[in-house]
């Protein structure tokens, strides 16, 4: 009796790990590609336009320009997608935050990026990139990006490993959805007002 005991409680972990495993990734089809449900599908359904030009202006905030799932459906089901990222001089910065869903590859193609990312252990990573450096951040680890020239834009491209990588901002996240002001204060070691200004803050440069 015990010896079933733990063949079912083994099965029930492994069981556990997969369905986990499987929610925080793209399924897989049995298709080559998922038909849309207006049932048309041409050379133009493959086709994303939206990164023409992309390059040619200069950036006087952070700017993020997905190709993902919401704008390109012809990517549902194919467990890829890609943003370019444009990132002004002067402190231009892509706040930390998450990708539940995928691992990001940045690859930079224009300027400097100062990149960081922390893993489960609290360690932190950090890589001054160069034009052709490329930069992985694991999946669903906190990371940023970084500006710090004075005079010159970054532009970067960054690939993910899901149609629909999502992104949880860690300042919106904590600051921006409404966790109430003394258990912010306390998980931080503060005190209210100071919490309150974090708020401010963020909503003004929203």
């Amino acid at each position: 009796m015990a010896l079933r005991f733990v063949q079912l409680l083994i099965i029930f972990v492994l069981a556990l790990a997969t369905s986990q495993r499987i929610l925080a990734s793209d399924p897989d089809i049995l298709f080559d590609y998922i038909v849309p449900s207006n049932n048309k599908v041409d050379a133009n359904f493959f086709t994303f336009t939206g990164f023409r030009d992309i390059f040619d202006d200069v950036p006087g905030t952070l700017n993020i320009t997905k190709a993902a799932l919401a704008e390109f459906p012809a990517l549902n089901g194919q467990s890829v997608s890609y943003a370019v990222l444009k990132y002004p001089a002067n402190g231009g910065v892509n706040p930390p935050h998450t990708h539940p869903r995928a691992a990001e590859l940045l690859f930079l193609v224009g300027g400097s990026l100062e990149v960081g990312f922390v893993d489960t252990k609290n360690v932190l990573y950090t890589q001054k990139l160069k034009v052709g450096d490329l930069f992985v951040f694991p999946k669903g680890l906190v990371h940023y990006q970084y500006n710090s020239d004075a005079n010159l834009p970054a532009y970067a491209v960054s690939a993910f490993g899901s149609a629909n990588a999502g992104t949880v901002s860690v300042p919106v996240s904590v600051f921006g959805t409404g966790i109430d002001n003394v258990i912010l204060a306390k998980s931080f070691k503060t005190d209210v007002d100071t919490v309150k200004k974090l708020k401010a803050g963020l909503t003004t440069h929203k």
